[in-house]
């Protein structure tokens, strides 16, 4: 049997040379350095503008828990990547049946490797990046140590609920879900349980008791989800009917050969099916209604739009949409078949509306039940455009690639800048909206239909683009 200690430098390795040799070794080398100047613009621009400066840590840490929210989904894909055998990349993660090691060990020790990976190349210069606030405000140089572990601890907390819930969705989805729900409704109505059983309350109120809880809740919580996940699926017989010739006809002369059908098909026979579409922008909303309900005077003594403030969340977190769709996918597979990218391209935009408007709706709506219709009816307005802005600029920036380039430090940039230049006007007519209702839901709503536009233009011209570097080689 093959060593954790083992599996684990090969797993680093192999990450690294992955990184290094797609992007060119300074350019992923430098995405840590870039990392730290973005949070260091933001924490001083939020500064200036008078945020509390407890406000924000506590953001810092929700983005990092997100974050390893999103690393811990592995297990959403886990179960389809260890069924394969080979493919253009055999990864050691892909090779619990080539090599002698069990499936379990091998993810267990992966997820180690990405937690360290990401905490050291990630997380830290996220808290190098609040370094401005020792400046601006009153934060203590004696007490970034503590922040640091606080961050490296929401990160795992993270990484443990989501294998929590992958776990338990392996066994039963409806308990899974319930379970999501229960976290959620908790957080809302007893805003001290955050603080009580998350790492945040060890920066908060720093004491041994909470350092034992921040440590022992997310290691459980892996721990209980490793042991639930079902990896083998010998022994069950899957079947599945004609649906990709059902989605054909019924979308007929749009999908004429049938690449919206397989977007579709590729999310829906996935593991996770469709529902962790849903997920992902649930998680969202969660975050989001919590911050809104128990976070008073975020910026400036003014409370937020709840409804501008979901629309525009909301939309960028529609790009977690836009990697389902192309999880299975590239340009190189494509130049193999008579089809042009541009019409890849405009499948993945009505996938995406399939998919992204639904969802994204769904949760809107909630949001009337708990924040009331009035702002909400901005926010369904401001959805679909800047969601629209996503998809463009990440379709052109990224391609097909989206989770891999997006690694790349000068695409990254990219990305940012161009969400960024959307989406923190919006945040700013957000906290401004109590002040002049009507004529700030008309600017945002004006501001989203220019971004909308602009996401058109950047799809028209991805699928031109993408065809010119793949007849190059250069992908």
């Amino acid at each position: 049997m093959v060593s954790v200690r083992y599996l684990f430098d090969q797993l680093l390795r192999e990450e690294w040379r992955m990184h290094a040799r797609l992007f060119g070794g300074w350019r992923f080398a430098a995405f840590p350095v870039f990392l730290a100047a973005l949070a260091a613009g933001t924490a001083t621009f939020f500064a200036l503008a008078g945020s509390e400066t407890e406000t924000l840590l506590a953001g810092l840490h929700v983005v990092v828990a997100l974050v390893g929210l999103q690393v811990g989904s592995i297990g959403l894909v886990g179960r389809d990547a260890l069924g394969d055998l080979l493919g253009d990349v055999t990864l050691l993660v892909f090779s619990a049946r080539t090599l002698p090691v069990s499936e379990r060990r091998l993810l267990a020790v992966f997820v180690v490797k990405d937690v360290l990976y990401y905490a050291l190349l990630f997380i830290a210069p996220l808290v190098v990046g609040v370094a401005p606030l020792v400046v601006l405000t009153d934060l203590s140089v004696a007490v970034l140590p503590r922040l640091l572990a606080s961050a490296w601890l929401a990160f795992a907390f993270g990484v443990g609920t989501s294998l929590l819930l992958v776990g338990l969705a392996t066994r039963s989805r409806l308990l899974a879900a319930l379970v999501g729900v229960a976290a959620l409704a908790g957080g809302s109505l007893r805003p001290g349980l955050v603080v009580a059983f998350t790492p945040f309350g060890l920066y908060a109120d720093p004491s041994y008791f909470r350092l034992a809880v921040s440590v022992t809740v997310p290691l459980l919580a892996a721990v209980v989800g490793f042991s639930l996940f079902e990896f083998d699926r010998t022994g069950t017989t899957r079947t599945a009917g004609n649906q990709f010739r059902r989605l054909t006809g019924l979308f007929g002369a749009r999908d004429e050969q049938g690449l919206l059908a397989k977007s579709l098909l590729d999310v829906a026979r996935s593991s996770g099916s469709l529902w962790k579409v849903l997920l992902s922008q649930g998680l969202i909303f969660g975050v989001v209604a919590i911050l809104l309900g128990y976070i008073p005077d975020i910026l400036v003594g003014v409370r937020p739009s709840p409804g501008l403030t979901l629309g525009s969340v909301l939309a960028l977190g529609a790009f977690t949409t836009y990697n389902w769709l192309c999880q299975y996918d590239d340009a190189a597979f494509f130049g193999t078949y008579p089809i042009d990218l541009a019409r890849v391209f405009e499948a993945k935009l009505w996938a995406f509306f399939l998919l992204a408007v639904p969802a994204g709706g769904f949760y809107l709506a909630l949001g009337t039940v708990v924040f009331g219709p009035t702002s909400l009816l901005v926010g369904a307005t401001v959805y679909v455009p800047v969601a629209v802005y996503v998809f463009g600029v990440t379709a052109y920036v990224a391609g097909l690639r989206p989770t891999e380039l997006l690694f790349d430090t000068p695409v990254f940039m990219l990305f940012s800048g161009a969400v960024m230049a959307v989406l923190l006007p919006l945040v700013v007519l957000a906290i401004a909206y109590p002040l002049a209702p009507t004529r700030i839901s008309v600017a945002a709503v004006g501001l989203s239909l220019v971004a909308g536009l602009l996401g058109v233009v950047g799809y028209r011209r991805a699928g031109p683009k993408w065809t010119r570097r793949a007849r190059a080689g250069d992908l």
